[in-house]
């Protein structure tokens, strides 16, 4: 008799809705266009070139948010870059249909990578794609890196806005490490999903490392016109 040896499930990511895309004027894109708008508001006396977009656990839209955002911003004329930044559970790749046999880890691991080598084109005019590459076995590490730091720099020298799409703060660190180098950070809530104690935990973690919180996305509310996105300080 023999035992057999299972192989290990891999974690699936699934690709998010890309409704500004798919339908630009549904109400949701016009929450979209509305959040854009107060983001910017809210930067009026700061430049706005990094944008950390997280949530306090998982399954409350920050990849959804993320990609819809980055739209919305090349939309209005902006260079955008959209960071998969999640290492462990990425969506980006899935999203738009990409390959991501090279991207951010990539980027970190080795200094011979060079940054166009890893960035791919999104469809999108004014829209630009990062993958997370493959996952690495130390993704705070090398987002904490003197290399990440390095990179963030270069990436806004060439580009209006890089938004990162990062795991959830009180999951794992990697989100308060680029908060705290990132001009400023969203955190998005989902109705009947988000737990406060993990909000107000995520809010704590963000303020330690002393994080521009510009506000929350709370979405899947059913107060809100077909049950859409609204952005709040």
């Amino acid at each position: 008799m023999t035992n057999k040896v299972r192989p290990q499930k891999k974690q699936k990511t699934k690709a998010v809705s890309l409704i500004t895309l798919a339908d630009k004027s549904s109400p949701i894109s016009e929450q979209y266009r509305t959040i854009r708008t107060n983001i910017q508001y809210a930067m009026v006396d700061r430049d706005l070139k990094t944008l950390v977009i997280t949530s306090s656990g998982p399954s409350e839209g920050k990849s959804t948010t993320s990609a819809n955002l980055a739209i919305v911003f090349a939309n209005s004329g902006k260079r955008v870059l959209l960071v998969d930044a999640d290492m462990r559970k990425p969506t980006v790749a899935k999203t738009f249909s990409l390959d991501n046999i090279r991207g951010l880890s990539t980027l970190l691991g080795s200094r011979e990578t060079l940054l166009h080598q890893v960035v791919q084109a999104s469809g999108v005019d004014n829209l630009f794609l990062m993958t997370s590459g493959p996952k690495p076995p130390n993704p705070s590490e090398l987002l904490d890196s003197r290399r990440m730091k390095e990179l963030m720099m270069e990436l806004k020298q060439q580009y209006d806005l890089v938004i990162f799409d990062m795991p959830p703060v009180v999951a794992v660190t990697d989100a308060q490490i680029v908060s705290s180098k990132s001009d400023g950070t969203i955190l998005v809530v989902r109705e009947n999903v988000s737990k406060r104690d993990s909000l107000l935990k995520a809010k704590s973690l963000l303020e330690l490392v002393d994080a521009n919180i510009l506000g929350v996305v709370y979405n899947g509310s059913k107060n809100v016109a077909d049950q859409g996105y609204y952005y709040g300080s």
